[in-house]
């Protein structure tokens, strides 16, 4: 019997983990999901894949491209080439993808149901098809690959969004093989996949959006913009609990992966980098969302900021970094008689178990104990602050309203709080502190080791190496 009229080979994969098993269990011993394990037929292992020829590129072009990279180079015989960039015409996206598109690149976009992430890639496919710096090429500029709407409904969307596509080519396809014969027709230079769970390879019998679809038809995808320098844009589904549906792997695979955040009533959409080989990790574009679709908002300190008509208690102004960009945010605390035996501790846009350790910093080296009280704390906006930062500005906005005394609304905060009541300085002082100083901002309590050595017009800064010091500061 021939190697290519061999029987097709059964194996059974882990929706939740890709973990591959020899015969079905009604748990994966690798995850520990039930039932997430289903049989998947594979093709003879001597049979060759449709497009395992690099998408399609089977002449001179792609042969040689394949050579190219297939051969051995000395680290230091490669000489090193600055990326180029090419403006997406939507800044904020610009400054999440590192500065704009790098040729060959794959870009992993994820977020709940109707959070933008179509509504994003048509806009910024319409601006980068009237791009002048693509008009003079002989290759198409945008390939829009939508497998989830018919092109009626795309062309809907784009009339409402006001946008002028122009030449934008749109392909209604699903299956793999298909869709790479196309962009080796057309070479666009970008190329958007919406959404990478709806694809499919004729290689495997799995449905499509399974463990096995998704890795084989995103690996196809990412050697197709390697070969062929193409950006590609790949929209993902996300599960319950927020992560992209999918083999991990995926997330592997490409260059970038943004994630959309947002609360589902409010009309600001943050866009933040959680990998980038080609620019800064946590770096957060913000949008709000209109009937025109998504506007760019380049002053988000401006919105996070809530201009209270006077004082109010528990109210402190938190200057974080995110990415390479400074932003003022507002940190509200609420303390209060709790009616339970164990009193709620309840943080939003901040980390609970954080929270927790904070008050009993506050306890041991402050001398309050906050025992019988809720606390809450809630970052203004739905903008999720992960980093050490806002400790201070927590235990302040917690104190300012346990003893119920607002601080000055021209105060910002800024440092981390160790265990042992010390405060610790944080990266890029300089910058959050002519931020808040831009902002009108007069005074602000840092951490020691963060005072700039000549000191920032307009702004008082007052200096605190524990949290004692603070304490008695405001």
């Amino acid at each position: 019997m021939s190697p290519t009229t061999s029987k097709n080979r059964s194996v059974y994969v882990c929706n939740n983990c890709g973990a591959q098993a020899p015969k079905w269990s009604g748990r994966c011993a690798d995850c520990g999901a039930w039932n997430s394990i289903e049989q998947v037929t594979l093709p003879p292992k001597a049979a060759r894949r449709p497009g395992a020829d690099g998408g399609g590129y089977a002449g001179a072009a792609g042969q040689a491209a394949r050579a190219d990279r297939s051969a051995i180079h000395r680290l230091a015989e490669i000489a090193p080439e600055q990326e180029v960039r090419t403006p997406s015409g939507i800044v904020e996206l610009d400054r999440v993808l590192g500065g704009g598109l790098v040729q060959g690149s794959v870009v992993l976009i994820g977020g709940d149901p109707g959070i933008g992430k179509s509504t994003l890639l048509l806009q910024a496919s319409a601006a980068i098809d009237a791009n002048p710096a693509f008009a003079a090429s002989k290759r198409a500029a945008v390939l829009y690959v939508t497998g989830e709407e018919s092109p009626q409904q795309v062309s809907l969307r784009a009339r409402r969004l006001g946008l002028e596509p122009g030449g934008l080519n749109l392909l209604a396809e699903t299956c793999i093989e298909q869709i790479l014969a196309t962009a080796a027709a057309e070479a666009p230079r970008v190329l958007v996949i919406d959404s990478i769970q709806t694809l499919f390879t004729e290689a495997l019998t799995s449905a499509p959006g399974s463990v096995s679809q998704v890795r084989e038809t995103a690996a196809q995808l990412v050697r197709h913009a390697k070969l062929t320098e193409t950006t590609v844009f790949l929209v993902g589904h996300v599960t319950k609990e927020g992560a992209l549906a999918g083999p991990r792997v995926l997330e592997h695979m490409v260059d970038t992966v943004l994630y959309f955040e947002g609360e589902s009533g409010s009309a600001h959409r943050l866009v933040r980098a959680v990998k980038n080989r080609f620019g800064a990790v946590n770096e957060l574009g913000v949008f709000a969302m209109t009937d025109r679709g998504l506007r760019q908002v380049s002053n988000p300190s401006a919105i996070f900021l809530s201009r209270h008509a006077e004082p109010a208690p528990g109210s402190v102004v938190l200057v974080t970094r995110e990415g390479t960009r400074p932003m003022l945010v507002e940190v509200q605390a609420l303390v209060d008689q709790s009616p339970l035996a164990n009193p709620r501790r309840l943080a939003v846009g901040l980390e609970q178990n954080r929270l927790a350790m904070l008050l009993a910093v506050l306890h041991r080296h402050g001398g309050i104990g906050m025992f019988d009280q809720d606390v809450f704390a809630n970052v203004v906006g739905g903008v999720r602050v992960s980093e050490t930062a806002a400790d201070l500005a927590v235990l302040l906005a917690v104190l300012s309203s346990f003893r119920d005394r607002a601080l000055p609304v021209d105060l910002a905060v800024f440092g981390e709080v160790g265990l042992a009541g010390e405060i610790r300085p944080v990266p890029n002082g300089p910058d959050r502190l002519r931020e808040a100083a831009k902002h009108g901002f007069r005074q602000a309590i840092v951490p020691k080791d963060n005072m700039p050595k000549g000191g920032v017009e307009g702004l008082k800064m007052l200096p605190v190496l524990t949290l004692r010091e603070a304490i008695d500061a405001v």
